[in-house]
Formats: structure tokens, sequence, C-alpha cells
């Protein structure tokens, strides 16, 4: 047997599917000096027991690529390795069972067409005539997907491991690693113990792809990795006589159910809607191959819709029913990259059940950010740079993935607020704005004003694709700002202290604008990469000489604070966070000025307070500090307060002006589109060039030495090959909400990037990037444009500059 080395170039931890991918990756990317260390036997955790199904279309173009890039891996690897793969391209079939699911279908069939899958919309009698066994009782629609397909998972991730080898790769068995060792916050090495025996491997990356395991052995390291294992049911039948071989795997997402057929059975495989957590205590160390105890029960109500939608489980006998587990994360997406906690820890895990077609996909990206130093292309739906310390709270995790869980088959209604674990975190004003009628969502467990319901109305959400319940609530809100002035609470925006000696120096290396302007002025800036494409999107203020604030959206603040100290490098400044310490009261619209002139005595004229800077003013019996800037295109004015003084600063607000309009995030985002500003992680990403977002005017070109400035000025000299859009469509009611398609002259050319109702404009705004590569403005806009919304074309005008106030009049007013 083979000595298990004591130095590797990475040593990758599990050895299941998504362990097994990046082992080959790395290996086949020239890193030969890999090691792939597994606890027990390959697959024995998870892997064996998936599904294996191959859905290639997923909820954006990079996550299509990934499952894209694993269907055509898998289906090469037989003849690469000789293992065979069991896959098979047999298709698949989504029916839906009401409108709404009918017209999300409708909507994901848009969607594949902007990412270039083959999909067809059927009818019910063709959903038949392909799948024979269905009953189409009830059923109103489906979509067809015929490159979808199955494999065997078990047999992927032993392909897998033996092309790793094949390239040099080495991979034990057996060997438990019992700790991730570190110094001076980067890793060193892994400990292990192999047959009662400890080992070291000295290594500079490792790569934890522990699935259930990974949360608690990250943990050791102070590494936030929040997810939790639940129980995952599935039944098999007895042999089926004259079943055919190729059926489509069949999705019946309003049943919590999806079936396939199985070496000529078929299986039942179930998303209930509150699912089982398991393993709080921990998972023992023999767990191999394992299964969880039958529960029958918790399975029946699935059982009993399936025998009425596929009748041959009525008389089919019952071969296999299944109980085991997987590992679920707090918002159904999966982990990748580097965790920002220690330099050289790299993560991969948290599959939510959809770890065979991702983990192909996954551990080429991954291997490609290891050791190309950057990532592919825009991968922040799965960052790990999303996750916040809390959700590694274990109490919280079994709470939350009861959830999600049932999330992969429940409708996807845009604005769909996660329901457990909820009210972590919250605003010093949370209970007043509840009992004014908020209408809270969550974002990075923060607790959000989303709407506001008028007296007598219910204070909860009514989902729908169409105009949802809260409709006329954004719209009173939004006039408000547009007309007179509304009050959002945005304390959770990220608030980020950078301090010392050095830190104008420091800032100006990574922000794209010029850093060294007077003390109380605010900066809007971006952060690059060194191909021009958007780390973070902020404001930053100058405190002092020697102090700044950067405020970035509350989403992207663990990113954006991983971004920024992973860049101190040489230099003498502190980068802290500070996000509890204050809270922000953004009082925005034209009236503004008036009400802050109730309650304080300073001077909020354009000469003492000229937009674009910050001034400590007295407000109520209290202190804070004002920032004239805006997010909704109005003059208006965000006010950072001390925690302990923010409820007595909201009282005062509202005793001076009664009827000031409190607003929710809607209404901000609303209000922002028809404004034309940028979303980051919509709009704008970190694959998205600052000038083809039009936020040229960012950047400084006479500043030297920042990153991204080389990339700026190769692009200005090149050309662009894009431009992002403002799009509005002229029929009133249809909604944008992201990724309908963007049809220019008749042929699709991308995704709308967001979009929202404009109430001022009169009808549906939203953002997109069109080809602009040897175009002119004039012949760009010149262009017809349409949006696909669910299959239904509507006609679109566009515009390069803001459709509301161009000139930022309104702002500077």
């Amino acid at each position: 047997m083979t000595e298990i080395p004591t130095k590797a170039r990475a040593v990758v931890i599990g050895g299941g599917v998504s362990g097994c991918s990046v082992a080959y990756h790395l290996a086949k990317a020239g890193w030969t000096d890999v090691v792939l260390l597994e606890r027990r036997k390959l697959t024995s955790g998870t892997t064996w027991h998936a599904a294996g199904l191959i859905g290639q279309l997923r909820g954006s173009a990079n996550m299509t690529r990934l499952a894209k890039y694993s269907a055509d891996l898998y289906r090469g690897l037989e003849a690469e390795t000789g293992v065979a793969t069991g896959m098979k391209q047999v298709g698949s079939i989504s029916v839906a069972l009401t409108r709404e699911r009918h017209e999300e279908l409708l909507r994901q069939a848009t969607v594949a067409r902007i990412f270039d899958v083959e999909v067809h919309e059927i009818s019910p009698g063709e959903a038949k005539a392909r799948y024979p066994h269905l009953n189409i009782d009830g059923v109103v629609g489906a979509v067809a997907l015929p490159l979808d397909g199955q494999c065997d998972p078990a047999n992927i991730a032993m392909a897998l491991a033996k092309g790793a080898r094949m390239r040099g790769a080495k991979i034990f068995e057996g060997a438990t690693v019992t700790k991730v060792t570190t110094m001076a916050g980067r890793v060193t090495g892994v400990d292990y113990e192999m047959a009662g025996e400890p080992g070291h491997i000295a290594a500079d990356v490792v790569i934890n792809c522990g699935g259930m395991w990974g949360r608690d052995l990250a943990a050791q390291n102070g590494v936030s990795l929040p997810l939790h294992a639940c129980e995952h049911f599935y039944l098999v039948t007895e042999p089926v006589a004259g079943i055919d071989p190729n059926l489509p795997v069949l999705r019946v997402p309003d049943e919590c159910a999806y079936y396939k057929q199985d070496a000529g059975k078929m299986m039942l495989g179930a998303f209930e809607p509150v699912a089982k957590p398991w393993g709080m205590d921990g998972i023992r160390k023999d767990f191999e191959f394992d299964t969880l105890p039958e529960d029958w029960d918790h399975f029946m109500p699935i059982l009993e819709m399936a025998t009425n939608r596929m009748p041959l489980f009525e008389t089919a006998g019952i071969h296999t029913f299944f109980n085991g587990p997987e590992s679920f994360t707090p918002d159904d997406r999966y982990y990748l990259g580097e965790a920002p906690e220690v330099k050289g820890y790299w993560i991969a895990a948290g599959y939510n059940s959809v770890g065979i077609v991702s983990s192909g996909g996954a551990g080429q990206a991954l291997a490609h950010w290891i050791t190309e130093g950057e990532a592919p292309f825009d991968l922040w739906e799965v960052d790990i740079r999303r996750a916040q310390p809390f959700q590694k709270n274990r109490r919280y995790l079994k709470e939350r993935v009861t959830e999600t869980l049932g999330l992969l088959y429940a409708d996807h209604f845009p604005y769909r607020q996660m329901a457990t674990a909820r009210g972590v975190r919250r605003s010093p004003i949370h209970d007043h704005l509840k009992a004014r009628g908020a209408v809270f969502g969550e974002v990075a467990g923060w607790e959000r004003a989303n709407w506001f319901a008028n007296p007598g109305q219910d204070a909860e959400y009514r989902y729908s694709w169409k105009r949802q319940n809260w409709f006329d609530n954004q719209r009173a809100e939004h006039m408000a700002v547009r007309e007179a002035a509304g009050l959002f609470d945005m304390t959770s925006f990220g608030k980020i202290r950078v301090e010392g000696r050095d830190a104008c120096a420091f800032l100006n290396r990574i922000a794209s604008a010029q850093m060294d302007v007077p003390v109380g002025r605010i900066v809007y800036t971006m952060f690059l990469n060194d191909r021009g494409g958007i780390e973070a999107d902020l404001t930053i203020t100058r405190l002092s000489e020697t102090a700044y604030l950067a405020v970035v959206p509350g989403a992207t603040f663990q990113r954006n604070l991983a971004w920024m100290r992973a860049h101190v490098g040489d230099d003498f400044a502190v980068v802290t966070d500070v996000t509890a310490a204050e809270s922000v009261l953004c009082l925005m619209g034209p009236g503004s000025r008036d009400i802050l002139a109730k309650v304080s005595p300073n001077d909020f004229s354009n000469a003492a307070h000229p937009f674009g800077t910050a001034r400590e003013i007295e407000i109520g019996m209290g202190l804070a500090r004002a920032h004239r800037v805006t997010y909704v295109g109005e003059l208006g004015w965000e006010l950072y307060v001390s925690a302990d003084q923010t409820a007595h600063v909201f009282e005062a607000l509202m005793e001076a002006q009664p009827d000031l309009k409190l607003c929710g995030l809607h209404t901000l985002d609303s209000c922002r589109i028809e404004k034309a500003y940028r979303h980051w992680g919509h709009d704008i990403t970190d694959e998205d060039h600052v000038l083809e977002a039009g936020l040229g005017f960012t950047v400084s070109r006479k500043k030297p030495g920042f990153i991204g400035r080389d990339a700026v000025l190769r692009k200005e000299d090149a050309g662009l090959d894009r431009k992002l859009l403002q799009f509005r469509l002229t029929d009133p009611e249809p909604l944008l909400f992201h990724n309908e398609a963007v049809v220019q002259d008749g042929k699709i050319v991308g995704p709308v990037t967001s979009g929202n109702y404009g109430h001022f404009l009169g009808g549906a705004v939203g953002m997109g990037y069109v080809p602009a590569k040897g175009r002119s403005d004039a012949d760009i806009l010149g262009a017809t444009y349409e949006i696909e919304v669910a299959g239904q074309r509507h006609a679109a005008i566009v515009s390069l500059a803001p459709m509301y106030d161009p000139a930022s009049e309104r702002v500077r007013a």
C-alpha cells in the first residue's frame, strides 16, 4: 500500500462526488501533487444514495453553465477512465398543477432560451404521450428539457477518482482528518488518523469537501460553514413489466415529488415541505453507507399523492424504502470558495440534494479559482463569503433546514421570504416599525421592513407571479418619496471603519475613485479586480485625516470585509466591522429638508450641506451624522445614529411629522430602478466591466496604481463589447423581476438583470446588457426591443441615461 506523503500542494478532505471532482480538476489543471483523504470509503457519506438527476437548467447563466459542464463531463468520463457512469440523456418533464406553477414553468422556459438550453413547452396531452404512466388529471401544462438525464452517482465519483489518480493525484481511504493546522492566519496542512496512527501532511491549500461532517471540521478553525443534515427519503418499486428504459425524469413539484426509471423499477423521491433535521449531536465516527430509520408517517402524504399521479404505484410492490442524510444550507445554495477567516482554507460543500449535477462544474470552477487565483466567472450565488458567522449556530440551522429542503420544489415566487429561524438580527426600532404595520423580509439574518400594511390590512405576503397584495402599498410609499418624503430603516447596511496612518493610501489602492478628499466628503466608488470587474459597489466617507467609513449592502458585507482585509498587505490600516454600532434612518424626498429643520437646528441648505457630504448634526435631543446621498434619486439624507439613540431619533421624527410615510425595501428598489441605479449581484458583478456597466464616472483616470486601472484603460482603448440599458414596458400590466429575456430586433440577447415596477414612470422597469461592439449609441438605441415574460413578448422603450431625472436635478435640489 502506498504511504501517505508528508507534504502535498493541496489536500482534499472528503471522498464524495464533490471531493473527487475537486481532486480530478486540480490534477487536470496540472497540480499533480494532490492528496485526497476519505475517512471511510469513497462515496460512503451521501453520494452513494443520491438520486443522480442531471438537470441542466439552473436559476442563472453561470449556475446553468456549471450544470451543463457537469453533464458534458459525465458523458465523457466512461471513455476516459473505463468506469461505467450510467449517464443517459433521457430528458425531463416538469408538470404544473396550478396556474401559478405553470407561470413559473413558462418563465423557466424563457430562462432556458436565454441560456441556450433546449426546451419545449408542452400540453398535458403531450406530457401524457411522452410519459404514459402519468395521470394528467389537474395538469395545467408542462415543460420538457430533452437534454437532461440521469446517472449512477457512486460510479460518477469513482470515475472522477480514477481520473484524478491517472493524472497523479493520490487518494487514501480510511484516513480521518482530525484537524486543519494553521499558523498566522493561514493553512499549514492537516492532521489525520489512519489505522489508529496519527499523521500530518504539510500543505498550503486544504479543501473541505466534508459534506455533513464539514461544518464541525470547519468550526475547529473558526471557519463558518453553515449546513445541517436532514433525513431525505425515496422509494423504489419492484420491477415494473414493460417499463421504458429511456423514460424521462418526471418532476411534479406541486406534489413535492420526482420520478425516475431505475433498472426496470420506478423511483419516487420526495422534497417534503417540513423536513426532519438529523445529526444535531454530531455524526458517529463509524457512519459508512448507513441508512436512517424508516418513517412511513412522514413519507405517506407524498406516497398518497403519488399513487394518484402515477397509478402503477397502486400495484407495484415496494422493493426499497430509503432514508439517508444529506446536508442543506440556510438559503438552499451550496458553498464554494476560500473561507474569509483562514487563508488557504477552501470549501466545496452543502449541496442541498443537487450535488451530482453541481459537483462536476463546481469542482472545475474551484480548481480554476485555486490554481489561477481568481474565479472563472461570477460565483456570488454560491460564494462562501455570503455566509454570516451567526449562521453556524446549530439551533438556527436545525430550524432553518426544516424549510430549505422543501424549497427546491416549492413555488419560487418573487419576493418569497423564509418562514423559519427569523428575528435573529433586528434594528433598535424593529418593534416601532412592527407596530406601524411593517411586513418584514430577511437578508443576512437582518429583519428589514419590506412594505407597510395599512390599518385593517393583513400584514403578511400573498405570493403570486402577478401583482401581489402589497402592490398598492408600494405605490403609495413610492409616490410619497417622489412627491413628499419617506423614511426607510436601513440599519442592515454593513459598516466598515478603516483607520490608521495608511488608511488613505490603502483605500486609494483598492478603490477606483480618489480617496484623498476633504474630511466629510462622501465618495461613491467601486472595488475592481484585475479584469475591471466590480468586486464591490459602495460609498466611503472620510471621517478624519486617518479614518474612513465604508458602507456596503448587508447581503455582501462579509464578502466586502474579506476583500478589504485580504488586500491590506503592508499598509498600516485597521479594518473593523462597526455595523452594530450605528443604525441608519434614510429620510428621502423633496420634503426631507423641511422635516429635518423641525427636529434639528443645523443648516441643511445646499451651501451648508451640499450633496456628497457628511456632517454631525443635533437631532431631537441626540446627535447623528447626516450623509447627503441617495439610492432613490431624490433629495435626502442617510442619518447615522448610535444604536442607543436610534429609537429616540425615530420618535422625534415621527412626532415632528406625524404623517411621514414609512417605506420598505420594495419601494427602495422600485425607486432606484427608475433612476437606473445599479444593484450589485444583479446588474453588476465581478465579471461585469465597470465601463460596460456605465459606471466609468466612479473611476479616477489620474490616480495611479489602483487595482483594475490597467483593465479600465485597456477597455477604453479596445471599445465596449456590451452596454447596460434601462427598459420600460409600454404595457403597464406585465411585471419584471429578473431573468426575463431581452429581445433586440427579434433575437434574445440576454437576461433582464433586475426589475421592479416604476410607479412614477407608469410601467415595469428593468436593466439588462445588450451587444455594443462596433455599434454607436444611436444604433443601439435605434433597435427594436421587447422583453419576453413567460413566453410572451412585450414592447419596451430603452435608454442609456436614467429615465427618471437624468440630470439628477432633484438629488441636488
